[in-house]
């Protein structure tokens, strides 16, 4: 196949020679356009021009005939064999009309230009299907880049401990059991196990999960995650393509790779209608000359039958569907890579959902403020004291809860002593009411500990009330932080990752379409289930906890009980993207996603998932309405134009008015598909907005 500059260049090209074509052929009868006077009167002149015209398109389309052709020959024929069939036709009939005209009506002015001439109809057939197979190449093209995004992704160097100093090497002279150095900041070059330090790693590119772990000595970092704050030394366990994210890269380049070609419905028939067609143009060849009628009038029956099967309106049953489809969704921001995706969006019977980025917005929110006094004052304290420590973390909690503080436009207070414990809390001194205080800020281990001086299963202990209104927070999958000074509990401050807009409303939508709708993460189970819960997915459909592997696995199993389509936005769905039956990417996610999707959601909004798939129903729809209509045309019009009613009823479909029924048949076909354009979006009703008002209820 050539590259898209050269089929840019061929289809103007051929474009150009199909209007000169029309302009010579019907420019002066139909359009009224000046006619060089030259030309009028020079038949054999313009026979030149318009087969010299002819003959150039074919050669431009010439791919269509040797597919078509040598598929003839394998005895599969398919829909390039149609359109050559239907050109060559035109042209051989026009050519020899021509050159019977000259030889036996030379100077008959009546010949000259004559509308029985179908030039432009050969022209005009194989520039269409040019045009068509020009946008499916470009959309094509578009989905091969997905692998080299996934490599740019992984880091190509290394900074290795060797002999007591620091060394960074290339990726590939990395090996099992090498120390490796991790400084914040830095992309894991490798997997590895933690040997000293410890810090926050953010594996959003292999798990989803928005909030970076906490990690220590003996716990395990993954290739493509990045470290966050503290400095690590960690020993190699799997290089190369062992690694957790190579084997993402190969699991996309294998599905890429053996993903098989969907026969369109048009080939199909094809399959049984071509030998047909070319059947009964040589039956009707032979059986008007045995009657003795004349070469003459059985070559120009034959001739008709062919043309009256021109298949034009079968060649753009589906294509022109196809085209309005994807032109409606790229208004309503949903873009189908390729025909094939808009064709299978349709017959999605199982939809899965990633959480993070998906369903939410991937980044925490503070959802509640609870002050163990429960006044507008001390609640006003607390939000001050924990502006002032998570002010100095970069852990993105600390950032929600300094953001909700600016909001509010909160004093900072000064800190003293600032120190700040890997995966427990912070612990500072502030003055508090003119007192000097020692503060806290954590989990409810690191709490208990400070405050009870207790460690292990009783380092939580506290209040029954209190400890339960945690407990529910956890439930509700928002993560607490909590705070405590040296003379007590203060409070906690809770966040979350916050519903994305329009997630709920879409997940009721997609239950209308009666399609079962589950959910994969890698988030934690308390979270997961919250988050369904709020969106209207069964508790029994969520899924957590899963690594990339596991989501593309998960979404194999479910392509045995029906179509799946999995929607993600994230390097961890790429995997699961590839493998489903239709790949839907959030357009605010990684270039991965998007690369490995076949449908791409520009406007970040789930709703138009389901606009997807039902854009997609209806766009078939019209493909199966098109494609009945244009077979029933050929089989009402082929007897016609083979003059199987003319000694009974005197009806016959001369070759003028089969290239007329056949234009009106692609009329047909073409308006039908117009009507896609009439396509509505799903109409979302969202509750009433009540964000203001709700961050005024958590203080």
């Amino acid at each position: 196949m050539p590259n898209n500059r050269k089929m840019l260049t061929d289809l103007i090209v051929s474009v150009i020679l199909t209007l000169i074509l029309v302009y010579l052929s019907m420019g002066h009868s139909l359009l009224n356009l000046p006619f060089p006077e030259y030309l009028r009167n020079n038949q054999i002149l313009l026979l030149v021009l318009r087969t010299v015209l002819s003959l150039s398109v074919i050669f431009i389309n010439r791919r269509l005939f040797i597919s078509g052709f040598s598929s003839l020959f394998r005895r599969s024929p398919n829909m390039d064999t149609l359109v050559c069939l239907g050109a060559l036709a035109a042209f051989i009939y026009s050519v020899t009309v021509s050159v019977i005209n000259l030889i036996y009506y030379s100077g008959a002015e009546e010949y000259i230009g004559d509308s029985e001439l179908y030039f432009e109809t050969c022209a005009m057939i194989l520039t269409l299907v040019f045009a068509g197979k020009y946008i499916e190449e470009l959309a094509k093209r578009k989905t091969g880049s997905a692998i080299d995004d996934l490599m740019d992704m992984s880091p190509k160097t290394a900074l290795l401990m060797k002999n007591g100093q620091e060394t960074e090497v290339a990726i590939d002279e990395v090996k099992v059991g090498d120390i490796f150095i991790l400084k914040p900041g830095m992309c894991v070059p490798v997997d590895g196990i933690i040997e000293t330090g410890t810090s926050a790693v953010n594996e959003a590119s292999l798990t989803g999960e928005s909030m970076p772990v906490d990690k220590e000595p003996g716990m395990p970092v993954s290739a493509s995650t990045i470290n966050m704050s503290g400095y690590l030394t960690c020993r190699a366990t799997s290089v190369g393509g062992d690694t957790a994210f190579s084997r993402i890269v190969k699991m996309v380049r294998d599905t890429s790779s053996g993903s098989a070609h969907i026969t369109k419905a048009a080939d199909r028939i094809s399959f049984f209608f071509i030998p047909a067609v070319i059947a009964a143009a040589i039956i009707t060849f032979i059986i008007w000359m045995l009657s003795g009628i004349g070469i003459g009038f059985s070559l120009s029956r034959a001739i008709s039958v062919l043309i009256v099967s021109c298949p034009c309106a079968l060649a753009l049953a589906a294509p022109v569907a196809i085209m309005a489809g994807s032109s409606v969704g790229a208004k309503h921001g949903i873009l189908y890579k390729t025909a094939q995706a808009v064709e299978s969006t349709g017959r999605t019977q199982i939809v899965v959902v990633d959480k993070t980025g998906t369903l939410t917005t991937g980044s925490p929110k503070v959802t509640d403020i609870i002050s163990t006094v429960n006044d507008i004052e001390h609640r006003d304290l607390l939000l001050s004291i924990a502006y002032a420590l998570e002010s100095k973390s970069e852990h993105p909690l600390a950032k929600a809860i300094c953001a909700f503080a600016e909001k509010r436009f909160v004093p900072v207070m000064e800190t003293e002593d600032f120190e700040a414990i890997p995966g427990k809390g912070i612990r500072a001194t502030l003055f508090v009411g003119g007192r000097r205080r020692t503060v806290y800020a954590g989990n409810e281990a690191f709490i208990g500990e400070s405050l009870l001086g207790k460690t292990g299963d009783d380092a939580a202990e506290f209040d029954n009330d209190f400890s339960a209104r945690i407990g529910k927070l956890v439930a509700e999958g928002k993560t607490p932080t909590l705070f405590a000074s040296d003379s007590g509990m203060l409070g906690v401050i809770a966040a979350a990752d916050e519903i994305k807009e329009g997630s709920r409303e879409a997940i009721e939508a997609l239950h209308n379409e009666e399609i079962h709708v589950c959910m994969v993460t890698g988030d934690r189970l308390a979270t997961s289930e919250a988050v369904g819960a709020l969106v209207g997915i069964e508790e029994d459909e969520v899924i957590s906890e899963v690594m990339p592997e596991e989501k593309a696995t998960i979404v194999e199993k479910l392509r045995e009980t029906g179509r799946v389509a999995m929607i993600g936005d994230g390097v961890n769905d790429a995997p699961a993207l590839s493998v489903a039956d239709v790949g839907i990417a959030i357009g605010a996610g990684t270039d991965v996603a998007i690369d490995a999707a076949d449908v791409v959601l520009v406007q970040n909004n789930l709703v138009t998932a389901v606009d997807a798939i039902r854009l997609s129903k209806e766009t078939l729809r019209i493909i199966h309405q098109n494609l009945f209509w244009a077979f029933f045309y050929n089989v009402i019009g082929i007897p016609l134009a083979a003059g199987c009613y003319y000694k009974a009823f005197g009806w016959l479909l001369n070759p003028m008015f089969c290239a007329a029924a056949m234009s009106v048949s692609s009329f047909f076909v073409i308006t039908n598909a117009l009507r896609l354009f009439s396509f509505r979006t799903t109409e979302i009703i969202p509750e009433s907005d009540e964000s203001d008002d709700e961050e005024e209820d958590v203080l």
